[in-house]
């Protein structure tokens, strides 16, 4: 028996310029379909419709039966973020550039959603990482990851120095400009740029990705997401850390990494037809039949 969504929530990109136009149109669609509407309070001025209630994300995650995400994939990966713990579905509508999440694009948006609402859609779950930093043993940091956990070089500009560990075994001591833990999901994204394979969503997979390596010998790794990765910042003076490009950590010497898959997946919903290739295809601009 396919879910009914009767409560759902609308998350729009919180910078965008373009997003008003689109935002009401689809507010006015979910409507028209007998729908309650949450809007994420960031997302747009306020509402004057009796039938449209405006919360903070946070509220919102825990009212909702599936949330509709106007932006980018950056939107996407933010709201993913908020709203796994609650086991909500997610809908990406694309208003961004390539859009490898939000695959509906915004002109087939009430159509394509339609079809979902009346439960004709794919569901699709995606992993997430989990991340603590420890800092002379004792936790620092803790946040999610859906794309990829980086550490990086800060503006100095010199190298990092990283030791590497799966399950307790000593991998390598990487000299690079950082290293990238990435999902399925995360493997077309910055790991992508940094020569990592693409790993197909239906994977139980994570990538290790050197950037940039002093030692040309060091390749992108493909382990299982049962694995515990810990990562030692042994030399860096201003590197940091960053969760999907979004939230950044400063790091010191000794900090230790360590990431493990997450116990909740993201969902997402696609209409019917969604192929994993032809998105690809589209996106990266590969040739069809020859």
């Amino acid at each position: 028996m396919q879910p009914t969504f009767d409560i759902v929530g609308v998350i729009g990109k919180y910078d965008s310029a373009h997003l008003t136009r689109s935002m009401e149109k689809l507010i006015a669609f979910l409507v028209s379909k007998g729908k309650k509407v949450i809007v994420d309070n960031r997302s747009i001025a306020d509402h004057t419709s009796s039938q449209i209630e405006m919360l903070p994300i946070s509220e919102l995650a825990a009212r909702v039966q599936l949330a509709v995400v106007l932006g980018g994939d950056g939107t996407l990966l933010s709201a993913a973020r908020m709203l796994v713990q609650h086991d909500v579905p997610l809908v990406g509508i694309n208003l961004g550039r390539l859009g490898f999440l939000t695959d509906i694009p915004a002109d087939s948006m009430e159509t394509m959603l339609g079809q979902i609402l009346e439960g004709h859609f794919k569901e699709e779950q995606r992993a997430l990482l989990s991340t603590v930093v420890l800092r002379n043993g004792l936790p620092v940091q803790e946040t999610l990851a859906m794309n990829d956990v980086v550490v990086s070089k800060g503006a100095r500009g010199s190298m990092v120095e990283i030791e590497a560990y799966v399950d307790g075994q000593f991998v390598y001591g990487l000299r690079a400009d950082g290293l990238i833990v990435c999902t399925p999901t995360g493997s077309t994204a910055y790991a992508l740029s940094s020569g990592g394979p693409i790993v197909h969503p239906s994977l139980d997979a994570l990538v290790l990705a050197p950037i940039c390596p002093h030692t040309l010998s060091n390749r992108p790794i493909v382990l299982s997401d049962r694995a515990r990765v810990e990562l030692i910042l042994v030399r860096g003076a201003s590197a940091n850390v960053n969760f999907d490009v979004q939230n950044t950590f400063d790091l010191e010497e000794e900090d230790r990494i360590v990431i493990t898959r997450s116990a909740s997946p993201a969902r997402l919903l696609h209409p019917h037809g969604h192929s994993h290739f032809a998105m690809l295809r589209e996106k990266l601009h590969w040739g069809a039949h020859l």
